[in-house]
C-alpha cells in the first residue's frame, strides 16, 4: 500500500511472484497506450476477431463472428471492466507480446510477463505473473499522471473506474467510495489492486494478492479485511494531517459476480500470500483467468 500525498509505503510478501491472472491486463492496457501515444493507431483503429484470438474462459466475445470488428477502445473496456479474454488476446496480437514484456521491464518492473497469449485450457498460472510490488508500481505512476504521459494515465484510470467486479477491494468501503481496480481469479488465487480516492483528492494505492487458497471465500474474506483495515489506516493518518478525506467504513459484505465461477469444496483455513513449489500431479486446467 502506498500513500500518494505523502509517499509512505507498508507490505508484507510484497515482492513475491505469484499467478496474476486477470491482473496481467494492466500490463496489456499500458503497452495499448504506449503505442497509441507513439501514433501507431488510434483508438478508433478496428481489430479483427480471429480463430486464434478465441478464449472461453471468461467474457462474452469469444462467442462473436471470426471476421468481426472491434474499435480498440471498445476492447479497452471490454479487457478491464468485464474482463473478457478473447477482447484481451486481441489487443495482445494488435501490440504484441514481447513489446508488452519489454515495456514493462523498462518501466522497472522485475516479476512481471505475460508467457503466452489468454488461454484458460493452458499452464495460466505460469504463464501470467506477477507481484503486488509490480503492481504497485504501475499504480503509483499512474495516480500521479505520470505512466507513459498525463493523458494515457486519466484515460486507463477511467478505464479501471469502470470495473464491474466489485466485490474484493470495494466491498468493505463506504458505498460511492471512488476506486479505479483490477481483479484477477483463478480456481486458487485471487487478486485485487487499485487506486483509492475516498471523498477527496489524495489517493493510496493498494495491491493484494492471494494463492494456493483453500477456497476462494478464504481469498475474499482477506482481500477485504486487508482493504478495511488499510482505509481505516489511512483515515487516522489522514486526521493526523489535519485532513478529513477518509470517513470509516461500515458496511456489510454481499454477493460478488465471481462467485458464480469457482466453488472449490468449502474448508477452513488461512490463505496463503506466497506460493509454494507445485510438486502435485498435473490435473485439467480449469476454466479461467476471470475477473
Amino acid at each position: 500500500m502506498a500513500y500518494i500525498a505523502t509517499g509512505v509505503t507498508t507490505g508484507i510478501n510484497e515482492s513475491r511472484e505469484m499467478p496474476a491472472a486477470s491482473k496481467i491486463k494492466i500490463p496489456v492496457m499500458v503497452e495499448v497506450f504506449r503505442q497509441l501515444v507513439d501514433g501507431d493507431f488510434d483508438l478508433n483503429t478496428k481489430v479483427t476477431l480471429t480463430k486464434s484470438a478465441r478464449d472461453w474462459g471468461y467474457g462474452s466475445l469469444c462467442d462473436a463472428r471470426i471476421g468481426s470488428t472491434y474499435s480498440v477502445s471498445r476492447l479497452l473496456s471490454l479487457m478491464i471492466d468485464v474482463s473478457d479474454n478473447t477482447a484481451t488476446n486481441m489487443l495482445i496480437r494488435r501490440v504484441g507480446r514481447q513489446r508488452i514484456n519489454a515495456t514493462m521491464r523498462e518501466l522497472g518492473l522485475t516479476h512481471t510477463r505475460l508467457g503466452d497469449f489468454i488461454r484458460s485450457n493452458g499452464p495460466i498460472r505460469w504463464a501470467l505473473r506477477s507481484s503486488p510490488a509490480d503492481m504497485m508500481h504501475l499504480l503509483d505512476a499512474m495516480a500521479k499522471n505520470q505512466l507513459v504521459d498525463e493523458w494515457s494515465s486519466r484515460e486507463m484510470i477511467a478505464i479501471l473506474r469502470g470495473q464491474h467486479h466489485n466485490g474484493l477491494l470495494p466491498e468493505p468501503l463506504p458505498p460511492g467510495t471512488d476506486i479505479a481496480h483490477k481483479t484477477g481469479t483463478l480456481h486458487d488465487t485471487l487478486n485485487d489492486v487499485g487506486i483509492v480516492y475516498g471523498d477527496g483528492d489524495d489517493p493510496y494505492v493498494i495491491a493484494v494478492m492471494t494463492t494456493d487458497l483453500p477456497t476462494l471465500d478464504a481469498g475474499r474474506r482477506f482481500i477485504r479485511g486487508v482493504s478495511k483495515m488499510a482505509y481505516a489506516a489511512l483515515g487516522k493518518f489522514a486526521e493526523w494531517r489535519g485532513d478529513t478525506t477518509f470517513t470509516s467504513p461500515d458496511r456489510a459484505a454481499t454477493q460478488l459476480p465471481d462467485q458464480q465461477m469457482w466453488t472449490p469444496p468449502a474448508t477452513t483455513a488461512t490463505p496463503a500470500t506466497a506460493e509454494p513449489p507445485d510438486t502435485s500431479t498435473p490435473e485439467p486446467a480449469p476454466p479461467g483467468p476471470g475477473d
